[in-house]
């Protein structure tokens, strides 16, 4: 049908033709409308859902094996902001995390690996980085690895052992930090340059990803990054004892990310509290009913917990994750793999008979405070183990154990209010634990802050005992039962060059042993090798 034509005439007297639409006509011009602004209205729901599913979806990464699952898989530790802010985390999003290093290469010349992060093959991110889908970009955070795994060298031309469990004796945690918070400041992180090195290293972005990189999200990283700064910069200050290689100070930075204190607000001297990497193994033995501990072992340097959960949990606050982000069950995946782990065996020569007449010795000087072999099969000796000795008898360097105060103990207790994951077991004491020695040859330096080299430097008298030494080769020393110190750079790596005279780096303390002969201290590091 075709649409008719009337004649009419306009207020001049002129006749003029109008062209009627046919209804049929008419009818399907509308219904085309109709559907086009439906299949519209479907693209935006569409499109808003996609946007609801991208910018809401929290999805690790996943592995399947559980050494991967600790060395690679996530706790939840990446950022959990808001969709106005999707960084809000301790480090920036992946791509920025990859490419920091090209971005400021002045400020970190060997990249990530210069101070102490592993890689390994087929691996982009260092072990102890995990990867997840979060708030609607690739997000990175921190694992259990990242603070237990170490190296072991029996050369400097030896390939690297990696051990499991084993304390980060190469990492430099505050040096990773102040690298992060530098350059993300930095003027050369700009969205052009951040967007420049992402396409060098072979990144592809989808159209969403280029937008937030480009118009939101170095902005956030910077305003992130600066307040992360204003809170945790007093412990970054030249006044504050650093850190240095395989060790970390586990509970400053933690007041003021977790309970927001003002750390310029605290005594000077509780701002010192750095210690060693504490190794991984044999969780459950720890948390045995003993004699002298019924609930378990005292955990921590200063043995202010017996919870080995509580334990695991405050750990992985320490590593960035809040009671918001924090995957449980990936968590307990880890903590049921260390409930068994053994510590490696001693990789090294040992001198049998030396090591049998070391036995003896031990057993005299040792055993009754740390335990013997037989830890490690659930056999505990020794009546102190698992207990705190107080520092007045221990006599070693105080400011670790001062750093966690009585008024940090009782704010714990209010951090998981009503909830299963609530702090109960967290304690003040008034001095050191006495810790099983499994795996000890793998745990040197010694004391809880890492001021003595060598076993056989932790037999000498404090006077004897090294005044200064470099901290985070990995080489070892066979003889004397710890690392090689006297090596201050390889490649790009600078070692840290520990001074025992500054504060909270003190040596003393610790006498037990100390009169023994000469030939006894060698039969006792060589038994010591068979742990």
């Amino acid at each position: 049908m075709s649409r008719g034509k009337a004649r009419t005439r306009t207020g001049g007297g002129t006749l003029t033709d109008v062209v009627r639409e046919d209804p049929v006509n008419r009818y399907q011009n509308r219904f085309r409308r109709r559907v086009v602004l439906i299949v519209i209205l479907i693209l935006v729901v569409i499109a808003i859902g996609w946007l609801i599913h991208r910018f809401t979806k929290d999805q690790p990464v996943e592995y399947t094996a559980i050494d991967q699952h600790f060395k690679y898989g996530s706790i939840g530790s990446e950022p959990g902001g808001s969709l106005t802010n999707p960084v809000g985390g301790v480090l920036p999003p992946y791509w920025v995390f990859r490419v920091l290093p090209q971005i400021c290469p002045d400020k970190l010349p060997g990249g990530y690996a210069s101070i102490g992060l592993l890689y390994e093959k087929g691996h982009d991110l260092p072990i102890g980085v995990s990867r997840r889908w979060r708030l609607g970009l690739d997000q990175v955070g921190l694992n259990c690895a990242f603070c237990h795994t170490g190296t072991v060298r029996e050369t400097p031309s030896s390939e690297r052992r990696l051990v499991l469990g084993m304390p980060a004796n190469q990492l430099d945690i505050q040096e990773f930090f102040r690298f992060v918070l530098d350059c993300s400041l930095d003027p050369r992180l700009t969205p052009d340059n951040l967007m420049g090195k992402i396409e060098a290293a072979g990144g592809e972005l989808d159209a969403v990803d280029r937008f937030v990189y480009a118009n939101v999200l170095v902005n956030q990283v910077k305003l992130t990054v600066l307040g992360l700064q204003q809170r945790i910069g007093v412990l970054m200050q030249p006044d504050v004892t650093t850190w240095g290689r395989g060790r970390v100070d586990t509970f400053n930075p933690y007041k003021s990310i977790q309970f927001n204190w003002p750390l310029d607000k605290l005594p000077h001297d509780e701002l010192i509290g750095a210690s060693d990497f504490p190794s991984l193994w044999n969780q459950e033995p720890r948390a045995r009913s003993l004699p002298q501990a019924p609930d378990g072992m005292y955990l921590h340097w200063d043995g202010n917990n017996n919870s080995v959960d509580e334990r695991n949990l405050s750990a992985s606050l320490g590593a960035g994750v809040t009671p918001v982000t924090i995957d449980h069950a990936a968590l307990k995946r880890v903590a049921d793999w260390a409930w068994t782990l053994k510590p490696p065996a001693y990789p090294f020569a040992i001198d049998r008979d030396l090591a049998q007449r070391g036995e003896v010795i031990y057993a005299s000087y040792c055993a009754d405070c740390h335990a013997d072999h037989r830890f490690r099969d659930g056999e505990i000796t020794g009546s102190r183990v698992g207990t705190v000795v107080p520092i007045d008898r221990i006599g070693t360097d105080p400011f670790r154990l001062h750093s966690y105060t009585y008024a940090f103990s009782a704010n714990q207790y209010g951090l998981y209010p009503d909830s299963k994951y609530q702090f109960r077991h967290f304690r003040k004491t008034n001095g050191y634990a006495n810790h099983p020695l499994d795996g000890i040859w793998a745990r040197a330096p010694y004391l809880h802050n890492g001021s003595v080299p060598t076993m056989r430097a932790l037999l000498d008298p404090p006077a004897d005992r090294p005044v200064r030494f470099y901290r985070g080769y990995d080489v070892y020393d066979q003889e004397n039962l710890g690392f090689v110190t006297d090596v201050a750079s390889e490649g790009n790596a600078h070692y840290f060059l520990y001074d025992t005279t500054l504060p909270g780096n003190g040596n003393q303390g610790h006498v037990y042993g100390t009169d023994l002969t000469p030939e006894d201290k060698r039969a006792l590091v060589e038994y010591m090798k068979t742990f």
